[in-house]
Protein backbone atom coordinates (compact mmCIF):
# COMPACT_ATOMS: atom_id res chain seq x y z
CA UNK A 1 0.00 0.00 0.00
CA UNK A 2 1.38 3.42 -0.99
CA UNK A 3 1.66 6.13 1.66
CA UNK A 4 0.54 9.45 0.15
CA UNK A 5 1.06 12.79 1.88
CA UNK A 6 -1.03 15.74 0.75
CA UNK A 7 0.15 19.21 1.72
CA UNK A 8 -2.75 21.66 1.76
CA UNK A 9 -6.41 21.12 2.59
CA UNK A 10 -8.38 23.62 0.63
CA UNK A 11 -11.15 22.33 -1.62
CA UNK A 12 -8.61 20.86 -4.05
CA UNK A 13 -6.53 19.08 -1.42
CA UNK A 14 -9.67 17.79 0.28
CA UNK A 15 -11.04 16.50 -3.03
CA UNK A 16 -7.77 14.68 -3.72
CA UNK A 17 -7.84 13.13 -0.25
CA UNK A 18 -11.40 11.95 -0.77
CA UNK A 19 -10.81 10.41 -4.20
CA UNK A 20 -7.66 8.65 -2.97
CA UNK A 21 -9.63 7.34 0.02
CA UNK A 22 -11.83 5.41 -2.42
CA UNK A 23 -8.82 3.48 -3.75
CA UNK A 24 -7.67 0.48 -1.69
CA UNK A 25 -4.08 1.00 -2.81
CA UNK A 26 -3.46 4.21 -0.87
CA UNK A 27 -2.95 5.21 2.75
CA UNK A 28 -3.40 8.98 2.89
CA UNK A 29 -2.29 11.71 5.29
CA UNK A 30 -3.17 15.39 4.87
CA UNK A 31 -1.21 18.25 6.44
CA UNK A 32 -2.23 21.90 6.58
CA UNK A 33 -0.80 24.83 8.49
CA UNK A 34 -4.35 26.02 9.23
CA UNK A 35 -7.80 24.45 9.38
CA UNK A 36 -9.45 22.99 6.29
CA UNK A 37 -10.55 25.47 3.64
CA UNK A 38 -9.09 28.58 5.25
CA UNK A 39 -7.10 29.87 2.27
CA UNK A 40 -8.35 30.47 -1.26
CA UNK A 41 -11.32 28.18 -0.68
CA UNK A 42 -12.71 30.75 1.73
CA UNK A 43 -12.22 33.33 -1.04
CA UNK A 44 -14.69 31.82 -3.50
CA UNK A 45 -18.34 32.15 -4.46
CA UNK A 46 -18.51 28.57 -5.71
CA UNK A 47 -19.90 29.46 -9.15
CA UNK A 48 -19.08 26.58 -11.50
CA UNK A 49 -19.05 27.86 -15.09
CA UNK A 50 -18.36 24.84 -17.27
CA UNK A 51 -20.77 24.61 -20.20
CA UNK A 52 -21.23 28.39 -20.35
CA UNK A 53 -17.47 28.90 -20.48
CA UNK A 54 -15.95 29.67 -23.87
CA UNK A 55 -13.31 27.00 -23.25
CA UNK A 56 -14.34 24.38 -25.81
CA UNK A 57 -11.30 22.13 -26.31
CA UNK A 58 -7.94 21.17 -24.87
CA UNK A 59 -7.02 20.59 -21.25
CA UNK A 60 -9.13 23.44 -19.92
CA UNK A 61 -12.37 22.05 -21.34
CA UNK A 62 -11.48 18.45 -20.46
CA UNK A 63 -11.03 19.43 -16.81
CA UNK A 64 -14.30 21.35 -16.77
CA UNK A 65 -16.20 18.47 -18.33
CA UNK A 66 -14.65 15.88 -16.01
CA UNK A 67 -15.62 17.95 -12.98
CA UNK A 68 -19.14 18.48 -14.29
CA UNK A 69 -19.60 14.72 -14.63
CA UNK A 70 -18.09 13.93 -11.22
CA UNK A 71 -20.15 16.53 -9.39
CA UNK A 72 -23.36 14.78 -10.44
CA UNK A 73 -22.48 11.80 -8.27
CA UNK A 74 -20.13 13.47 -5.78
CA UNK A 75 -22.64 15.69 -3.97
CA UNK A 76 -25.24 13.00 -3.17
CA UNK A 77 -22.40 10.57 -2.42
CA UNK A 78 -20.91 12.90 0.19
CA UNK A 79 -24.25 13.83 1.71
CA UNK A 80 -25.14 10.16 2.13
CA UNK A 81 -21.74 9.21 3.54
CA UNK A 82 -21.39 12.11 5.99
CA UNK A 83 -24.96 13.07 6.79
CA UNK A 84 -23.97 16.67 6.05
CA UNK A 85 -26.11 18.81 3.75
CA UNK A 86 -24.11 20.79 1.18
CA UNK A 87 -25.73 24.02 0.01
CA UNK A 88 -25.81 23.98 -3.78
CA UNK A 89 -27.91 25.54 -6.51
CA UNK A 90 -28.65 23.38 -9.55
CA UNK A 91 -30.93 25.88 -11.32
CA UNK A 92 -28.22 26.90 -13.74
CA UNK A 93 -26.39 30.07 -14.70
CA UNK A 94 -27.88 32.95 -16.67
CA UNK A 95 -25.33 35.21 -18.37
CA UNK A 96 -26.52 38.61 -19.59
CA UNK A 97 -25.26 39.81 -22.97
CA UNK A 98 -25.09 43.61 -23.22
CA UNK A 99 -23.63 43.86 -26.73
CA UNK A 100 -25.46 42.41 -29.74
CA UNK A 101 -22.11 42.07 -31.52
CA UNK A 102 -21.26 39.26 -29.05
CA UNK A 103 -24.25 37.15 -30.08
CA UNK A 104 -22.57 35.36 -33.03
CA UNK A 105 -19.90 34.12 -30.60
CA UNK A 106 -22.58 32.84 -28.24
CA UNK A 107 -24.43 31.13 -31.11
CA UNK A 108 -21.20 29.45 -32.14
CA UNK A 109 -20.71 28.21 -28.57
CA UNK A 110 -24.30 26.98 -28.53
CA UNK A 111 -23.64 24.90 -31.67
CA UNK A 112 -20.43 23.47 -30.21
CA UNK A 113 -22.11 22.52 -26.96
CA UNK A 114 -24.97 20.86 -28.82
CA UNK A 115 -22.47 18.68 -30.68
CA UNK A 116 -20.82 17.87 -27.34
CA UNK A 117 -24.16 16.82 -25.85
CA UNK A 118 -24.89 19.93 -23.75
CA UNK A 119 -27.64 22.53 -23.91
CA UNK A 120 -27.29 26.29 -24.04
CA UNK A 121 -30.35 28.46 -24.52
CA UNK A 122 -30.25 31.96 -26.04
CA UNK A 123 -33.08 33.99 -24.57
CA UNK A 124 -34.50 37.16 -26.04
CA UNK A 125 -35.15 39.98 -23.54
CA UNK A 126 -38.87 39.17 -23.33
CA UNK A 127 -38.07 35.62 -22.22
CA UNK A 128 -35.65 36.94 -19.61
CA UNK A 129 -38.31 39.33 -18.37
CA UNK A 130 -40.79 36.49 -18.01
CA UNK A 131 -38.38 34.13 -16.18
CA UNK A 132 -36.46 36.75 -14.16
CA UNK A 133 -38.72 39.80 -13.66
CA UNK A 134 -36.32 41.28 -11.12
CA UNK A 135 -33.70 42.07 -13.78
CA UNK A 136 -33.34 45.43 -15.55
CA UNK A 137 -33.12 44.68 -19.27
CA UNK A 138 -32.67 48.22 -20.64
CA UNK A 139 -29.19 47.40 -21.96
CA UNK A 140 -29.57 43.63 -22.38
CA UNK A 141 -29.44 42.35 -25.97
CA UNK A 142 -30.03 38.71 -24.95
CA UNK A 143 -29.17 36.22 -22.24
CA UNK A 144 -27.54 32.81 -22.31
CA UNK A 145 -28.90 30.16 -19.99
CA UNK A 146 -26.91 27.05 -19.05
CA UNK A 147 -29.06 24.59 -17.07
CA UNK A 148 -26.13 22.22 -16.50
CA UNK A 149 -23.92 24.68 -14.62
CA UNK A 150 -24.35 25.30 -10.91
CA UNK A 151 -23.13 26.91 -7.68
CA UNK A 152 -21.99 25.22 -4.48
CA UNK A 153 -20.91 26.42 -1.05
CA UNK A 154 -17.09 26.00 -1.05
CA UNK A 155 -16.75 25.71 2.73
CA UNK A 156 -19.52 23.17 3.15
CA UNK A 157 -18.15 21.15 0.22
CA UNK A 158 -14.65 21.13 1.72
CA UNK A 159 -15.93 20.11 5.14
CA UNK A 160 -17.91 17.26 3.59
CA UNK A 161 -14.89 16.09 1.59
CA UNK A 162 -12.80 16.05 4.76
CA UNK A 163 -15.50 14.20 6.69
CA UNK A 164 -15.91 11.69 3.88
CA UNK A 165 -12.17 11.12 3.53
CA UNK A 166 -11.80 10.75 7.29
CA UNK A 167 -14.62 8.20 7.35
CA UNK A 168 -12.66 6.27 4.74
CA UNK A 169 -9.49 6.25 6.82
CA UNK A 170 -7.60 9.40 5.82
CA UNK A 171 -5.61 11.08 8.61
CA UNK A 172 -5.66 14.88 8.90
CA UNK A 173 -3.15 17.04 10.77
CA UNK A 174 -4.19 20.68 10.97
CA UNK A 175 -2.17 23.56 12.40
CA UNK A 176 1.09 21.92 11.30
CA UNK A 177 3.13 23.85 8.73
CA UNK A 178 5.70 21.87 6.79
CA UNK A 179 9.26 22.78 7.85
CA UNK A 180 11.32 20.47 5.64
CA UNK A 181 11.69 17.37 3.51
CA UNK A 182 14.05 14.40 3.29
CA UNK A 183 15.78 14.21 -0.04
CA UNK A 184 15.41 17.93 -0.76
CA UNK A 185 19.12 18.65 -1.29
CA UNK A 186 20.20 19.43 -4.86
CA UNK A 187 20.67 16.14 -6.69
CA UNK A 188 20.25 14.58 -10.14
CA UNK A 189 16.84 14.38 -11.76
CA UNK A 190 14.27 11.85 -10.55
CA UNK A 191 15.34 12.17 -6.95
CA UNK A 192 12.92 10.86 -4.36
CA UNK A 193 11.59 12.71 -1.33
CA UNK A 194 11.11 10.17 1.42
CA UNK A 195 9.65 12.18 4.31
CA UNK A 196 7.78 15.35 5.18
CA UNK A 197 8.66 17.16 8.41
CA UNK A 198 6.47 19.43 10.50
CA UNK A 199 7.48 21.05 13.77
CA UNK A 200 6.00 18.14 15.72
CA UNK A 201 6.40 15.04 13.55
CA UNK A 202 8.04 13.39 10.55
CA UNK A 203 5.93 11.47 8.04
CA UNK A 204 7.54 8.82 5.89
CA UNK A 205 5.93 8.83 2.47
CA UNK A 206 5.97 7.18 -0.93
CA UNK A 207 4.55 10.19 -2.75
CA UNK A 208 3.69 13.81 -2.01
CA UNK A 209 0.97 16.02 -3.47
CA UNK A 210 1.47 19.76 -3.04
CA UNK A 211 -1.92 21.43 -3.09
CA UNK A 212 -0.99 24.45 -1.05
CA UNK A 213 -2.16 27.36 -3.20
CA UNK A 214 -0.16 30.41 -2.21
CA UNK A 215 2.10 28.20 -0.10
CA UNK A 216 3.40 26.53 -3.26
CA UNK A 217 6.36 28.84 -3.84
CA UNK A 218 8.01 28.53 -0.40
CA UNK A 219 7.51 24.74 -0.39
CA UNK A 220 8.99 24.30 -3.85
CA UNK A 221 11.84 26.66 -3.01
CA UNK A 222 12.72 24.30 -0.15
CA UNK A 223 12.75 21.53 -2.74
CA UNK A 224 15.03 23.62 -5.03
CA UNK A 225 12.44 23.72 -7.80
CA UNK A 226 10.53 26.99 -7.26
CA UNK A 227 7.08 27.24 -8.80
CA UNK A 228 5.77 30.79 -8.70
CA UNK A 229 2.13 31.20 -7.66
CA UNK A 230 1.08 34.76 -6.93
CA UNK A 231 -1.91 36.28 -5.12
CA UNK A 232 -4.92 37.95 -6.72
CA UNK A 233 -7.25 39.69 -4.29
CA UNK A 234 -11.01 39.28 -4.49
CA UNK A 235 -13.84 40.95 -2.59
CA UNK A 236 -17.57 40.23 -2.40
CA UNK A 237 -20.65 41.18 -0.41
CA UNK A 238 -23.43 39.16 1.16
CA UNK A 239 -26.73 41.02 0.97
CA UNK A 240 -30.06 40.25 2.63
CA UNK A 241 -33.40 41.25 1.12
CA UNK A 242 -36.65 41.04 3.05
CA UNK A 243 -38.38 39.89 -0.15
CA UNK A 244 -36.45 37.36 -2.29
CA UNK A 245 -35.84 38.30 -5.89
CA UNK A 246 -37.76 36.99 -8.86
CA UNK A 247 -39.76 33.80 -8.92
CA UNK A 248 -39.43 31.39 -6.03
CA UNK A 249 -39.25 28.36 -8.33
CA UNK A 250 -36.48 29.74 -10.56
CA UNK A 251 -33.38 31.13 -8.84
CA UNK A 252 -30.36 30.74 -11.13
CA UNK A 253 -27.02 32.41 -10.63
CA UNK A 254 -26.98 35.58 -12.74
CA UNK A 255 -23.82 36.90 -14.33
CA UNK A 256 -23.52 40.31 -15.93
CA UNK A 257 -20.20 41.80 -16.99
CA UNK A 258 -18.45 39.18 -14.83
CA UNK A 259 -20.39 40.27 -11.75
CA UNK A 260 -22.22 37.38 -10.11
CA UNK A 261 -25.51 37.54 -8.25
CA UNK A 262 -25.66 34.26 -6.31
CA UNK A 263 -28.92 33.21 -4.58
CA UNK A 264 -28.27 31.54 -1.23
CA UNK A 265 -31.86 31.11 -0.05
CA UNK A 266 -34.04 32.98 2.44
CA UNK A 267 -33.35 36.33 0.77
CA UNK A 268 -29.55 36.12 0.96
CA UNK A 269 -27.30 36.75 -2.04
CA UNK A 270 -23.61 36.95 -2.80
CA UNK A 271 -22.53 39.82 -5.06
CA UNK A 272 -19.02 39.67 -6.45
CA UNK A 273 -16.26 39.34 -6.93
CA UNK A 274 -13.52 41.83 -7.67
CA UNK A 275 -10.26 40.83 -9.37
CA UNK A 276 -7.41 42.91 -7.96
CA UNK A 277 -3.81 42.29 -9.00
CA UNK A 278 -1.45 43.48 -6.26
CA UNK A 279 1.91 45.02 -7.16
CA UNK A 280 4.94 42.75 -7.25
CA UNK A 281 5.46 42.08 -3.57
CA UNK A 282 6.07 39.33 -1.06
CA UNK A 283 3.26 37.05 0.04
CA UNK A 284 3.37 38.48 3.56
CA UNK A 285 2.99 42.00 2.15
CA UNK A 286 0.12 40.84 -0.08
CA UNK A 287 -1.63 39.28 2.90
CA UNK A 288 -1.36 42.60 4.71
CA UNK A 289 -2.60 44.57 1.69
CA UNK A 290 -5.71 46.66 2.29
CA UNK A 291 -8.53 45.99 -0.18
CA UNK A 292 -9.64 48.88 -2.38
CA UNK A 293 -13.11 49.92 -1.24
CA UNK A 294 -13.88 51.56 -4.58
CA UNK A 295 -13.40 48.23 -6.39
CA UNK A 296 -16.10 46.61 -4.31
CA UNK A 297 -18.34 49.65 -4.69
CA UNK A 298 -17.99 49.34 -8.48
CA UNK A 299 -18.99 45.66 -8.35
CA UNK A 300 -22.05 46.50 -6.25
CA UNK A 301 -22.99 49.31 -8.65
CA UNK A 302 -22.66 46.91 -11.58
CA UNK A 303 -24.98 44.42 -9.90
CA UNK A 304 -27.52 47.14 -9.07
CA UNK A 305 -27.46 48.25 -12.72
CA UNK A 306 -28.90 44.93 -13.87
CA UNK A 307 -30.78 44.11 -10.64
CA UNK A 308 -31.99 47.39 -9.05
CA UNK A 309 -33.67 45.71 -6.08
CA UNK A 310 -30.23 44.86 -4.68
CA UNK A 311 -29.93 48.51 -3.68
CA UNK A 312 -32.66 47.95 -1.07
CA UNK A 313 -30.78 45.14 0.63
CA UNK A 314 -28.73 45.12 3.79
CA UNK A 315 -25.06 44.20 3.61
CA UNK A 316 -24.54 41.43 6.19
CA UNK A 317 -21.02 40.31 5.34
CA UNK A 318 -17.96 41.56 3.46
CA UNK A 319 -15.77 38.84 2.07
CA UNK A 320 -12.20 39.13 0.84
CA UNK A 321 -9.34 36.78 0.15
CA UNK A 322 -6.45 35.88 -2.10
CA UNK A 323 -6.69 33.46 -5.03
CA UNK A 324 -3.54 31.62 -6.25
CA UNK A 325 -2.57 32.43 -9.85
CA UNK A 326 0.43 30.71 -11.49
CA UNK A 327 3.13 32.97 -12.89
CA UNK A 328 4.44 32.14 -16.33
CA UNK A 329 2.10 29.23 -17.01
CA UNK A 330 -1.59 28.49 -17.37
CA UNK A 331 -3.84 27.76 -14.40
CA UNK A 332 -4.09 25.26 -12.86
CA UNK A 333 -0.73 23.53 -12.34
CA UNK A 334 -1.31 19.77 -12.35
CA UNK A 335 2.01 18.07 -13.05
CA UNK A 336 5.05 16.42 -11.46
CA UNK A 337 7.50 18.70 -9.71
CA UNK A 338 10.54 18.95 -11.97
CA UNK A 339 13.42 16.77 -10.81
CA UNK A 340 11.34 14.52 -8.55
CA UNK A 341 9.81 11.18 -9.33
CA UNK A 342 7.30 11.15 -6.47
CA UNK A 343 6.07 14.74 -5.99
CA UNK A 344 3.00 16.09 -7.77
CA UNK A 345 1.69 19.64 -7.95
CA UNK A 346 -2.05 20.27 -7.85
CA UNK A 347 -2.20 23.99 -7.27
CA UNK A 348 -2.67 27.46 -8.72
CA UNK A 349 -6.34 27.09 -9.68
CA UNK A 350 -6.87 30.87 -9.56
CA UNK A 351 -10.65 31.50 -9.78
CA UNK A 352 -11.65 27.93 -10.65
CA UNK A 353 -10.62 25.87 -7.65
CA UNK A 354 -14.15 24.83 -6.74
CA UNK A 355 -15.09 24.03 -10.33
CA UNK A 356 -11.94 22.04 -11.09
CA UNK A 357 -11.38 20.30 -7.75
CA UNK A 358 -13.02 16.97 -8.74
CA UNK A 359 -11.20 16.78 -12.09
CA UNK A 360 -7.91 17.64 -10.43
CA UNK A 361 -8.44 14.92 -7.84
CA UNK A 362 -9.15 12.33 -10.51
CA UNK A 363 -6.08 13.36 -12.51
CA UNK A 364 -3.84 13.11 -9.45
CA UNK A 365 -5.34 9.75 -8.47
CA UNK A 366 -4.66 8.36 -11.95
CA UNK A 367 -1.07 9.66 -11.89
CA UNK A 368 -0.37 8.17 -8.48
CA UNK A 369 -1.82 4.82 -9.51
CA UNK A 370 0.74 4.74 -12.32
CA UNK A 371 3.66 5.25 -9.93
CA UNK A 372 5.78 2.16 -9.42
Amino acid sequence: MKQITIIGCGVVGAAIAYELSLSPGFRVTVIDQAAAGQGATAAALGVAMAVISHKVKGRNWRLREASLHRYRSLIPELETLTGQAIQHNTQGILSLCFDAEDLPRWRSLQDIRQRQGYRLELWQPEVVCDRCPHLNLDRVAAAIYSPQDFQINPTELTQALVAGARANGVEFHFGQPVVGFDGADPAPDSRVCGAVHTASQSLTTDAIVISAGLGTLPLTQTLHQPVAVGPVLGQALRIHLDTPLGQSDFQPVVNGNDIHLVPLGEGDYWVGATVEFPPETSLDEALAMQPEAERLEAVLAGAIAYCPAIAQGTVTQRWLGLRPRPQGQAAPVIQPLAGYSNIWLATGHYRNGVLLAPATALAVRDALERLG
